[in-house]
């Protein structure tokens, strides 16, 4: 008797959680957690090619290009690209979905003008292109982000958050007025968060960065990692920066050592998230870029539209027709809701603005309720 009734208690609350997957998201069982991770300015030709030859000897750009040969090169692109980002490239991408390599019929870009950071942010964490964001300036965003826009949810409240190298972000999402909470730049963590907070906090000051707004990208990612496994947040954002600026500074070694860091960072990240209780078998990891870079050594480093280099008349000068290729991206997810495709061969050119109504579809969330000028989902990657 007792025996027949568990089976039938079982067999009710199967088809429960059936209906309501159902009727939550088409079909789609939603994941309760989504990371995403970006990793600013990376170019897709590294992601798919690992190192590229026309950069990886030139001395204007390499201090020592035979030891960087010995980590990064070798002839067969796929073997480069195992060697630089190995996690992404293999595990993500075999065991989820990866978009963007433009030589194999997989095309992702930006759809904002401009073609570099705050456009590219903005856009990613609303769904939306505003033209009017036009400068990487210190400027409070008119706009709501989904982090935002999820955290006046009750189910949300206090469980979306941001935390980045650039010290821009608090701008970005608005921190002030959305309640978001945003560390960023130099800002110190709770001392009480977890054991070692104190101690990274110190050293986050005493550690020089080569940059006076972009703090180095193991603090951020230590500090997120820690905040994470605290306060539990359904929604959580990592911006990493160092590949962004060492490009600008000319220094593609330490681009490409950053982003093989980065690599691991992303790995040890999906190693928590799947031995935590909450977040394991339930959450899905996204990567992605703000915008891509040059393609050729007299401007890999550098990253803006025809449009933007016109208000500048150095610019305009050296790039009449821009950083040609910088607006082009790629995206690469991992979880319960993400099909296991590999690379996705695209019919037409996938948008940045189409990332953040695919998390809220993975959310279970209807982006347009939401947001109803939202750019539609990459329903192509859910399953």
């Amino acid at each position: 008797m007792g025996f027949s009734i568990r089976n039938n208690m079982k067999r009710i609350i199967s088809l429960y959680l059936f209906i309501v997957c159902v009727v939550v998201s088409k079909g789609i069982c939603a994941s309760d957690n989504v990371v995403l991770v970006t990793l600013d300015g990376v170019r897709w030709q590294e992601v798919f090619n690992g190192a590229d030859e026309k950069l990886i000897n030139n001395t204007d750009f390499v201090k020592n290009p035979e030891q960087l040969n010995k980590m990064f090169w070798h002839k067969e692109p796929r073997i480069r690209q195992k060697l630089l980002m190995p996690f992404i490239t293999q595990q993500v991408a075999k065991q989820g979905v990866i978009i963007g390599d433009r030589n194999n019929g997989s095309r992702m870009s930006v759809a904002n003008p401009w073609y570099f950071s705050y456009p590219g942010y903005n856009e990613i964490l609303t769904g939306s292109v505003d033209e009017e964001i036009n400068s990487n300036d210190k400027v409070v965003n008119p706009n709501k982000t989904i982090l935002e826009l999820l955290h006046h949810q009750p189910k949300y409240k206090n469980k979306t958050a941001l935390f980045g190298s650039w010290d821009v972000f608090p701008f970005i999402v608005n921190a002030k007025r959305s309640g978001v909470y945003v560390n960023a730049g130099f800002m110190p963590i709770d001392d009480d968060l977890f054991a070692d907070a104190a101690l990274l906090n110190a050293l986050q000051k005493e550690i020089p960065s080569p940059w006076h707004n972009v703090r180095l990208d193991s603090f951020t990612y230590r500090f997120a990692k820690a905040y994470m496994l605290a306060k539990k947040p359904k929604l959580l954002v990592i911006s990493l920066g160092e590949t962004d600026d060492f490009a600008h500074d000319g220094h593609y070694d330490h681009y490409l050592k950053s982003a093989k860091q980065s690599d691991a960072f992303i790995q040890d990240l999906w190693q928590t998230i799947q031995s935590t209780p909450g977040y394991q078998n339930n959450t899905t990891l996204i990567i992605t870029t703000d915008h891509g870079r040059g393609s050729n050594a007299n401007d890999w480093q550098h990253h803006s539209s025809k449009q933007a280099m016109a208000q500048s008349e150095q610019g305009k000068k050296a790039f009449p027709e821009g950083i040609v290729g910088s607006e082009h991206i790629w995206l690469a997810a991992i979880g319960p809701d993400i099909k296991r495709q590999g690379l996705l061969k695209t019919t037409t050119q996938l948008k940045q603005k189409q990332i953040a109504a695919t998390i809220l579809k993975v959310l279970g969330q209807n982006p347009y309720r939401i947001n109803p000028t939202m750019a539609d989902a990459i329903d192509e990657v859910l399953k």
